[in-house]
């Protein structure tokens, strides 16, 4: 029998003292109690009974949400009170009985599900809503909000009190009927009114107290924690996940850094800057001279035509032009110094060590080429690039004076009126870039900031036109193609600049003008018929294919700044598991780091014991782990022999780390406080030893953490200081960054989506409540005028650290929140010129060092600052997004850019990293990001949980999107193959597969999955609809819906905006006619999905054909060389041909085909031209689709293992043998009514549906 702990219902009398009591909840050891904390004028007292001895072992941030409960009136507590004393002491028995029943009621899942319960705080078995059977006695934990107008926030210890009222009304009339002497028999035996009443009064009061309870929300809870820690300075590591210890490693106080340390010069980007000189009005463009032509392309000299305008640094005088024709639609021209030293050289070039340059292919020339080119003096040089088929100008510099200093390079070209471009990253953006912005390609430590420049750096735009033909061909470029029946031709071109400096590029009506701090224009112009033409010539040419990916990284990846030890990352693994929804990985962020240090775990919540122990559970589970690698290196404090580091000097042994210009250390500071940063510029030109340094690194810390992938962050490289400040200063570290981290007092998490003041009254009331305390208007002064740094070329020499010309960089001077622009690297060279590489660079690095920890195998990585060709190393997530519903919609475009930038592994915290989430925006985040191929929930400390198991329709929605994603998962690893090995995208645009549908140039909420899955999620909040389009139908394309089977698309204009429903927990998924989707059943890993059953899904087009290719591999091996198999699917004339071809063995049997758009009720099917049972098959005659299933008999040995042949014969087609439809009717032939009628006269009836 279970019984109640000793101290759990003691002294009860003190329950109701002071007005009122709240019950709230800590955790000591493994064992659930119950605490008791006094109120005083409405007010918790500072003083608890009992607290926990612990860091709480709860997979959220404490201080964020704290365990209170609601509060309890004087007369609730007599009745409580009176029932415990009279039967506890006096019926210990059925009082528990009843509790019991009481609390297993109240949490029961179904009951949890029906209130739809949104907790606010931790996972653990023992929450409301979470198990059928508690594990302790009445261990009420958590806080949960009612959605809806029934409650707004309803605490488990409200939930306590209103069961115990009831049953106690109940246990009154128990008592009164046994004081009369009857029995429990005579109660329930015969009919009692009073009995009747009592539970009719009993249900009455529960219903009332839901509605009187005072309301306690997140935001008032860390309202009331953030006072009670006020004039706090250090808060011990046991407080839990969300309070930063505020304690040096050594002994003493941390100290905080001043803000002003991370505060630059103020500058005024040029392009706002009235008193900004327009280059083109006072610089005197070039001329060109000596040209020499050749069948693959010419050379020319430029020199300065007029005396030189200095505006925004040294002009150069003598230039060197170089065009080649490197493909048959590829075309290089590249302007640089006539005159290049050692000295200079970085300033102007960039080291193909570092980026490498696209090579002419042998048989180029300029006859074959699909573009010309020319030039002309008048009045200056300039140089037009066509496109052969169309004529049309692709780019053009004439009108327009060229620009050629050493810290200013401009250059530019007209655009057609309602030009499309796309790219130029990395930016928070729609799509379609539109005609009115600048955009700055700086990479910088920038939460996603819409319009900011934030963590990658690249240089490359696609153009996509339109155009109609006329009865000789002709091709016309239309500016505004908007009549849905006409017929446009569309062709798209792409220029990627090969610059590494920091760049700024305005686009605006007429045109594209683009302005760099340095290096030269290597221009490279692509032509293709498609964006995906583009697309791949640019990865084959230019920045190299993507990293294949292992099959496990297609699973779901969880992940949260703030799971602050082992037991809470297991626990959050556990429920997981617990309630069904698929976990692939855990990740940790740097809440496991020793003080925030690279390749040092905390020893206390993320020891090496414990954690091995974990991780061999986790592997032994076919389940991995990431965890997070910062880019800066922790500089230990000389005086505290405590706080020595050895990766520190073991770096320096290996002069692994950048300098000042006088050759000291160049430390900045990050979040473990003052740091150095490795030097991968030196490494790769002077061949110093930081990737050797970071390999080992690696290959040490494996050693101690066996763990799956690696996450790389800060890598643009963020410094939270401006230049050297740590210089000096290391005898004070650790040191804190000077603001608060989220969840700290005055940071805390308030936050929520939009809308949530209409579905969550209360607690966002208490939100913008709990906003205006924490951050109180400031009372400012005005002032009539603003002092700018401004700064004019030096002759000879560059102000690196200052240039002339201001890009409009997010934190203004370029070496805020960043490394200084004169960090030196080894061999001299600074990083002006390389800022923008440091994050390609890092990442490069990690590769090689997973190549040695695992040997053979594909390395995984996600990084945040990318650069061109990055995507040959690592996946990309989005950044620190926010948990709202706008950045659930620019989550798409962000996607679709970074396709064109060579990164099929992209991904973005899904719910949101900064803010609360709350269980509407959760629901559709969980389910649209089940088609992005990386696919990670993660969010930031202090803010509420958002594991996909708080909200149970969370739950429901999650799972139901994830068995399509897992459906789906030997089809995206197709396409990631294929984007590997070719350039292919894996997430496109509307308009790459439909390119001549113009009124798609623009879309970006519906996107593809390869070319057979359209996704068209609902991106807005309260909505149950969404607008979609289905592309194509002008040329005959038919959509099926994934849910039902049937044609979605049937009486739908070509263009047209349909109204399509979407109720929270469904996401519109069609499939694309003319596709043949191969499917695996799913597991709760990818491990067990590989090992489960197949079946493939044919889409018929207009014409009764598709087609299909599936990939398999052994999932892991870096070089599988013959060991994979190659399967294509083609269907014609009513027949499923497969052919396999390849050494990988897969055993998996086939279990079902399932062919949508059967016309016509099939006769029969075979397999290999072996008739089927009608057992095996079915027609759905309404839905036209056939199912052919319990084929495992007929593959044995693999359902790839040889070529076999599937099909299905009509009526029409045979005239004979009836079949079985799904409906369960009979469709009769002539020979087989004669013979139903004989025996419907033998029997006496006739069966004739």
């Amino acid at each position: 029998m279970m019984r109640p702990a000793k101290m759990e219902y003691a002294a009860s009398a003190r329950l109701c003292s002071s007005g009122g009591s709240q019950l709230e909840t800590g955790r000591t050891g493994t064992t659930t109690k119950l605490a008791w904390t006094t109120q005083t004028n409405g007010s918790p007292s500072q003083a608890r009974v009992r607290q926990p001895q612990k860091a709480p072992t709860n997979s959220d941030n404490a201080a964020a949400a704290p365990t209170s409960g609601s509060y309890l009136g004087r007369g609730d507590c007599v009745i409580v009170e009176l029932f415990y004393q009279f039967w506890t002491f006096k019926y210990p028995l059925p009082t528990t009985v009843v509790i019991f029943l009481a609390q297993l009621f109240f949490t029961n899942p179904v009951y949890a599900a029906s209130l739809e319960g949104k907790r606010n705080t931790n996972p653990d078995p023992g929450y409301f809503g979470t198990r059928l059977v508690p594990k302790t006695f009445l261990d009420f934990d958590g806080v949960y909000q009612l959605e809806g107008s029934f409650g707004d926030n309803l605490t488990a210890s409200t939930y306590l009190g209103i069961s115990t009222f009831l049953f106690c009304l109940l246990g009154i009339f128990f008592v009164s009927e046994g004081r009369r002497g009857r029995g429990a028999k005579q109660i329930w035996g015969t009919f009692n009114p009073g009995f009747f009443v009592m539970t009719v009064f009993a249900s009455a009061s529960f219903f009332l107290l839901a509605a009187l309870v005072p309301q306690w929300t997140s935001a008032q809870q860390q309202q009331q924690q953030q006072q009670q820690q006020q004039g706090s300075v250090t808060a011990s590591p046991a407080s839990g996940p969300g309070v930063l210890s505020a304690t040096a490693v050594g002994d003493g106080p941390m100290f905080t850094f001043p803000a002003s340390a991370d505060i630059g010069p103020n500058v005024l980007p040029n392009v706002f800057d009235p008193q900004a000189v327009d280059a083109q009005s006072v610089c005197p463009g070039y001329t060109a001279s000596n040209v020499q032509q050749s069948k693959t392309g010419l050379t020319a000299d430029l020199s300065l035509a007029g005396t030189p305008c200095s505006v925004y640094g040294n002009d150069i005088q003598d230039l060197k032009l170089t065009v080649e024709f490197q493909a048959d639609n590829r075309l290089n021209v590249q302007i640089q110094p006539r005159y290049i030293g050692r000295a200079n050289e970085t300033w102007f070039t960039l080291p193909e060590v570092l980026v490498s340059k696209p090579q002419a292919e042998s048989d180029a020339t300029e006859a074959g080429s699909k573009l010309d080119i020319s030039w002309s003096n008048d009045p200056t040089f300039s140089f037009t690039v066509k496109r052969r088929v169309t004529g049309d100008v692709l780019f053009t510099t004439e009108g327009r004076k060229l620009v050629y200093e050493d810290q200013f390079i401009e250059f530019g070209s007209p655009l057609p009126e309602n030009y499309n471009l796309y790219g130029l990253g990395e930016v928070i953006h729609g799509f379609r870039l539109g005609n009115n912005l600048t955009r700055t390609l700086f990479a910088g430590d920038v939460g996603d900031v819409i319009d900011a420049n934030i963590y990658g750096s690249h240089p490359i735009y696609l153009d996509t036109r339109y155009f109609t033909k006329d009865e000789s061909g002709k091709l016309t470029y239309v500016s505004n193609p908007s009549d849905k029946n006409a017929k446009y031709f569309s062709y798209t071109n792409g220029v990627f600049l090969r610059n590494a400096h920091a760049q700024e590029v305005l686009l605006r009506p007429e045109g594209i003008t683009w302005r760099t701090l340095g290096g030269n224009i290597d221009l490279y112009f692509y032509e293709g018929s498609s964006a995906q033409d583009i697309i791949k010539s640019y990865q084959l040419s230019a920045v190299g294919l993507p990293a294949m990916q292992q099959y496990w990284t297609l699973g779901f990846h969880q992940c949260r700044w703030g799971y602050s030890n082992w037991t809470v990352v297991k626990d959050v693994v556990d429920n997981f598991r617990k309630f069904d929804i698929p976990l692939e990985t855990i990740w940790t962020d740097i809440d496991y780091m020793k003080g925030y240090r690279d390749f040092e775990n905390d020893p206390d919540q993320f020891s090496y014991e414990e954690g091995a122990e974990f991780l061999k559970e986790l592997h032994e589970n076919h389940q991995h782990y990431v965890p997070i690698v910062d880019s800066a290196i922790y500089a230990p404090n000389p005086d505290k022999p405590a706080d020595d580091y050895e990766p520190y000097h073991r770096g320096l042994e290996a002069d692994a780390f950048i300098m000042n210009p006088d050759g000291s250390l160049y430390i900045g500071a990050v979040w473990p406080g003052y740091t150095v940063f490795p030097d991968w510029i030196g490494a790769a030109l002077n061949g110093t030893g930081a990737v050797r340094w970071w390999i080992d690194e690696f290959v040490r810390y494996y050693k101690k953490v066996a763990f799956d992938g690696i996450w790389i962050d800060m890598s643009e490289v963020a410094s939270f200081c401006i230049g050297s400040c740590g210089t000096g200063n290391l005898t004070l570290n650790p040191v804190h960054p000077p603001w608060g981290l989220p969840g700290e007092p005055g940071a805390l998490v308030l936050e929520y989506p939009e809308g949530f003041d209409k579905t969550n009254a209360s607690e966002a009331a208490s939100a913008t409540s709990a906003h205006k305390t924490q951050y109180p208007d400031a009372t400012t002064t005005a002032t009539t005028s603003t002092s700018y740094l401004r700064t004019t070329p030096t002759p000879g020499a560059r102000n690196i650290n200052y240039p002339p010309y201001v890009i409009n960089n997010y934190h203004g001077d370029i070496g805020t929140h960043a490394l200084s622009p004169n960090g030196t690297h080894h061999g001299g060279t600074v990083d002006y010129d390389f800022h923008n590489l440091f994050g390609h660079e890092i990442l490069r690095a990690t590769y090689q060092a997973l190549l040695k920890v695992f040997e053979g195998k594909r390395p995984f990585i996600i990084g945040r600052s990318t650069f061109a060709g990055s995507g040959k190393w690592a996946g990309h997530w989005g950044g620190d997004n926010y948990s709202l519903w706008a950045y659930l919609y620019f989550s798409i475009p962000q996607a679709l850019s970074f396709s064109i930038f060579g990164f099929p592994m992209f991904g973005v915290d899904t719910c949101g990293f900064s803010g609360n989430a709350d269980n509407e925006l959760c629901s559709r985040w969980m389910q649209l990001s089940a088609f992005f191929p990386f696919y990670r929930n993660h969010n930031v400390r202090g803010a509420i949980s958002q594991e996909p198991y708080v909200w149970s329709s969370v739950i429901d929605a999650s799972r139901k999107a994830m068995k399509i994603r897992y459906l789906l998962l030997p089809y995206m690893y197709t396409l990631m193959t294929q984007a590997s090995l070719s350039g292919s995208t894996v997430m496109r645009a509307l308009s790459w597969e439909f390119p001549q549908e113009p009124w798609l140039a623009d879309a970006d909420r519906q996107f593809m999955l390869g070319s057979a899955v359209m996704v068209t999620p609902c991106l807005e909040q309260g909505a149950t609809t969404v607008n979609g389009v289905f592309p194509g139908i002008a040329e005959g394309t038919i959509w099926y819906d994934w849910y039902t089977y049937k044609s979605a698309s049937e009486g739908v204009q070509s263009g047209q905006n349909v109204t399509i429903d979407a109720p929270l927990g469904h996401i519109p998924v069609y499939l694309r006619g003319g596709h043949v989707i191969p499917l695996q059943e799913p597991g709760y890993t990818t491990t067990e999905s590989r090992q489960n059953e197949w079946s493939v899904i044919v889409a018929l087009d207009g014409e009764g054909k598709a087609n299909g290719t599936l990939y398999l591999d052994d999932g892991e091996s870096l070089e599988p060389g013959e060991n994979v198999k190659w399967v294509d699917f083609t269907v014609e004339k009513k027949s499923l041909q497969v052919t396999p071809k390849g050494k990988y063995v897969d055993q998996n049997s086939l279990a079902n085909v399932t062919v949508l758009g059967v016309a016509n009720a099939p006769s029969r099917v075979s397999v290999n031209g072996d008739n089927l049972d009608s057992s095996s098959w079915s027609y759905d005659s309404e839905g036209k689709f056939l199912s052919v299933t319990d084929l495992q008999g007929n593959f044995k040995e693999g359902a790839w293992t040889s070529s076999w042949t599937l099909s299905w014969e009509s009526p029409s087609d045979s005239g004979s043998s009836p079949v079985r439809g799904a409906s369960g009717r009979l469709e009769i032939s002539i020979p087989s009514f004669l013979c139903a009628a004989v025996f419907g006269v033998i029997f006496g009836r006739l069966f004739v549906v």
